[in-house]
């Protein structure tokens, strides 16, 4: 798609205003060729690449393909690890914690996510000791709120006091760092860092499309920044590549390389074959900071499918539920 001169000064605009929002984090040593950048004020390292964890619980992957991939990713240099309670009825954290045996785990920033509608602290609470029996650890880097995706979701996760919940667990020493994630609308975001600014990290979708229809880069990543959280972006492809598939023409490195291009501390891609592993990698070995030009060419290109929210079917719309995820 060409870009006229109205579009390329508008979107230029924004690549500018994002340089002033601070741009891509500032990264530390690489590792295996893999960068690595800060998670906001916990001052961990993390690889720009994370491995999503629902993907690696799929029933089209024996265990031993499973276990592979994990290992494989690790052993190239990627050290962030996501995962959830719910994620496969706890296959996928039994499958990493067998993939983080043998010293595999000292290498890793394990994450995890605990989920009830109701947001009840004991049962999650309980899920945590799940979630410890299954990945095979004593502790969790970073445990998280799963999916903030109903009006009622903030209200409830600071009425049941579970930020007092996962605080005690941290007091305990199961958990080190407590955040929260979701995809279904900012505006819950915004809700739950209204209502607690002491959160470590922030779950959120970054991508091309999201900064044109209920953008959480637009609304949730300054205040987070501000905040001094990590930030994890999810999403990047638009979940199962729905952005290479439905509403290109993008590639895969041009999807990571705009996400990775913001202020992600890491932005986590869902991998069930090597192949997908090995694309990804390249990809984040390949990137560099873009320059304005090329921030404006993205998102021009994305600018027509991305209008009405079509293809961000993880979001919240009138007559439309989001699904868990």
């Amino acid at each position: 798609m060409s870009m006229d001169r109205r579009a390329f000064l508008k979107y230029s605009a924004f690549a500018s205003a994002l340089a002033a929002l601070g741009g891509p984090q500032l990264g530390c040593e690489p590792r295996n060729g893999i960068p690595y950048r800060i998670l906001g004020k916990t001052g961990e390292a993390v690889s720009l690449l994370g491995l999503g964890g629902y993907h690696i619980g799929l029933n089209t992957l024996s265990d031993s393909e499973s276990i592979q991939i994990m290992r494989t990713a690790i052993d190239e240099g990627v050290n962030f690890m996501d995962n959830a309670h719910g994620y496969h009825a706890g296959r996928s954290e039994e499958l990493m914690g067998k993939a983080l045996r043998d010293g595999y785990r000292d290498k890793v920033f394990l994450m995890t996510k605990h989920y009830t509608f109701d947001r009840d602290a004991t049962s999650a609470a309980q899920q945590l000791e799940d979630s410890l029996r299954r990945l095979e650890t004593d502790v969790i880097d970073l445990w998280q709120v799963h999916q903030i995706h109903d009006a009622g979701h903030p209200a409830a996760v600071y009425e049941n006091e579970i930020p007092e919940m996962m605080l005690q667990a941290q007091a305990e020493g199961k958990v080190r760092y407590i955040g929260f994630t979701g995809h279904s609308h900012p505006d819950w975001h915004m809700e739950m860092l209204d209502g607690w600014s002491d959160w470590d990290t922030v779950q959120l979708p970054l991508n091309t499309f999201d900064h044109h229809w209920n953008s959480f880069e637009h609304t949730v990543l300054p205040q987070a920044l501000d905040l001094n959280m990590g930030i994890i972006g999810m999403k990047p492809l638009g979940g199962e590549a729905q952005f290479l598939k439905d509403s290109g023409p993008f590639t895969v490195e041009e999807c990571l390389h705009y996400a990775m291009n913001l202020p992600t501390a890491t932005v986590i891609c869902g991998m069930d074959r090597l192949d997908y592993l090995e694309q990804a990698l390249e990809a984040t070995r390949n990137f560099r900071p873009l320059s304005e030009s090329e921030v404006a060419e993205l998102l021009a290109r994305s600018s027509e499918p991305a209008a009405d929210g079509e293809f961000e079917y993880y979001k919240e719309r009138l007559g439309r539920r989001t699904f868990l995820r």
